[in-house]
């Protein structure tokens, strides 16, 4: 999937997801267009990938084998 991303210096561009990850790493974004919501994100402001909060409790994604 190609997204609309708005760099630092103020031009706009598409790239794929890996390189979107790669980008919000840095600080060469201003934002990105979230198609889902039909909206820009502004990296500094909106919630992005990877900024969640922290999960306490058990795993749900492991398979809970009881011995």
């Amino acid at each position: 999937m190609m997204l609309r991303v708005h760099y630092s210096d103020f031009t706009y561009d598409y790239v794929d997801t890996r390189t979107l990850d790669r980008l919000l790493e840095g600080e060469s974004l201003r934002g990105f267009y979230r198609p889902s919501e039909r909206k820009w994100v502004n990296v500094s402001r909106d919630p992005v990938r990877g900024t969640g909060g922290h999960y306490v409790g058990p795993d749900r994604r492991q398979p809970n084998i009881a011995a």
